[in-house]
């Protein structure tokens, strides 16, 4: 049997995110910038103010309506930070991706985690904590996860060090098992704020 692998460092994995986030928003900003920036320019420079003209200014106001959206409904790496205060990182040797869901503010994956040799599976859904939309990959040999599993929790990707953030993937069917769970897990998970959905239901844009 081999043995199980180091946990990685809480604090530097939350660091990682937030670098992650920033290039994300860094990213971003650039494009909206560009998008008002040059309409401005040419209009200076004598272009003739047209519909055309305009539409770059539209084009950077959707844009920063949807990434502020996104921001909003997918960054959860607050979130994150509060589950792994209140429970330790849990080596799962197998999680599979089984789909994604391309919805309105970020990829929704959906996963099943288990332990070879144990009986048992969750069903997850998940996304990027840094709101990311690529699948970061390098869970085909076990992830860490911190949470209960009819609650949710935080997945830590080896490797990478991507942070996902889960709920249950039918958040009402699970409702008897989090009732049964106990007066301590429950507790606990209204301490680390898993005690409700933490996400809108996603609307399916396109996936596969």
């Amino acid at each position: 049997m081999t043995d199980q692998p180091v946990a990685p460092d809480v604090e530097q994995v939350l660091k990682s995110g937030y670098r992650q986030l920033y290039r994300l928003l860094a990213a971003r900003i650039t494009v909206i910038a560009v998008l008002v920036g040059v309409p401005i320019w040419l209009n200076r420079s004598g272009a003739e103010a047209t519909f055309f003209l305009a539409l770059p200014l539209v084009a950077a106001m959707v844009f920063f309506v949807l990434t502020v959206y996104r921001i909003r409904c997918g960054v959860r790496l607050v979130q994150c930070a509060r589950v792994l205060r209140h429970y330790p990182l849990e080596f799962h040797t197998r999680v599979v991706k089984k789909s994604v869901l391309h919805a309105e503010y970020a990829d929704v994956y959906t996963l099943r985690i288990s332990t070879r040799g144990e009986s048992g599976a969750a069903t997850m859904l998940a996304i990027n904590a840094a709101g990311k939309r690529r699948w970061p990959g390098g869970v085909e040999n076990g992830a860490w996860f911190a949470g209960d599993f009819p609650f949710g929790g935080v997945l830590v990707v080896p490797g990478n060090e991507t942070l996902l953030f889960l709920n249950p993937e039918d958040w009402e069917k699970s409702a008897k098992r989090r009732a049964e769970a106990g007066a301590e897990r429950i507790a606990r998970a209204e301490r680390a704020g898993l005690d409700k959905r933490n996400w809108k239901q996603p609307i399916m844009w396109y996936g596969g």
